[in-house]
């Protein structure tokens, strides 16, 4: 119906290139226009304004001999004011776009290591914008965006490199695990040294109390009981405490402890030796 009264439907976001006897002739904007075809007029195509999106994979090599696909995704757009140069001087864009992106990253990714690649992804992509927006501008195309949206080496690189950070970290773990062991065995360590400090000022605590003790036993025992000596009082200290020691001893079911020779009377031995080295080391310093 519409070829019949000479007219053409031309949809949001696109325009039509009219041509007349096989000649350009204008650019029909969206809406009905008039193609008549009795004067030589016909509609030659139509050229879409929307954004397009391309998405290339690119296989390359990195500068440590690594193969890599790269897969760049390019966003572009005919311009309004430049739809015939896009339809006449260029027949299939995207070919096109393909191999200037084939280009740039075959020429950029091999002067960089793979590390240097991920780092770098950003500059790459900037690159492949630049050249393209320089060589598509001239056909009416209008580079809107590209990214590097995907770099995957091979299998077994990205199995060794998975491997690697795993040892890194490994290890990192251990020589965390041993510094905190260590740590607590100094802790241990101090904490050990400080309860035997503590241990052995308790004990000379104890020892000055006994002799005190002992001490205040004679002077108060000797001042109550005249004509008693210090030996005396001394031996029946210790006789005290040895039937004390019995006691507990005999108290206990589960005792180890054993006196050899056993007997009341080694008592006597025991003053007698005690007595003997006081002497002796009081004779040593005079």
């Amino acid at each position: 119906m519409g070829n019949l009264f000479c007219c053409v439907k031309v949809n949001q976001s696109t325009v039509a290139v009219r041509e007349r006897f096989g000649k350009y002739d204008d650019i029909l904007e969206p809406g009905c226009r008039c193609v008549p075809w009795v004067t030589g007029s016909k509609l030659a195509g139509l050229v879409s304004l929307r954004l397009q999106q391309l998405d290339v994979r690119c296989e390359t090599k990195t500068k440590d001999n690594v193969f890599v696909n790269v897969v760049a995704s390019v966003q572009y757009r005919v311009l309004a004011n430049k739809a015939y140069d896009a339809f006449y001087k260029l027949s299939n864009p995207r070919t096109q776009i393909q191999a200037y992106v084939f280009d740039v990253i075959r020429g950029a990714v091999p002067k960089l290591e793979l590390d240097d690649v991920f780092e770098q992804k950003n500059g790459i992509a900037k690159a492949v914008e630049d050249e393209l927006e320089k060589a598509m501008s001239a056909y009416g195309y209008e580079i809107v965006q590209t990214l590097i949206v995907d770099i995957e080496p091979d299998e077994h690189v990205k199995r060794s490199m998975n491997e690697i950070n795993a040892a890194a970290r490994m290890r990192l773990a251990t020589n965390e695990k041993a510094e905190a062991e260590k740590i607590i065995q100094i802790k241990r360590a101090e904490g050990e040294a400080e309860s035997k400090y503590l241990s052995g000022v308790g004990i000379a605590r104890q020892r000055q109390a006994i002799v005190d003790g002992l001490r205040e036993s004679v002077i108060g025992f000797s001042v109550n009981v005249p004509g008693t000596t210090a030996k005396d009082v001394l031996d029946m200290v210790l006789i005290t405490q040895y039937f004390d020691t019995m006691k507990e001893i005999g108290a206990s079911s589960k005792s180890s402890a054993v006196f050899i020779p056993h007997g009341p009377g080694t008592v006597h031995d025991v003053a007698t030796q005690i007595r003997d080295g006081l002497l002796q080391a009081s004779h040593q310093q005079s």
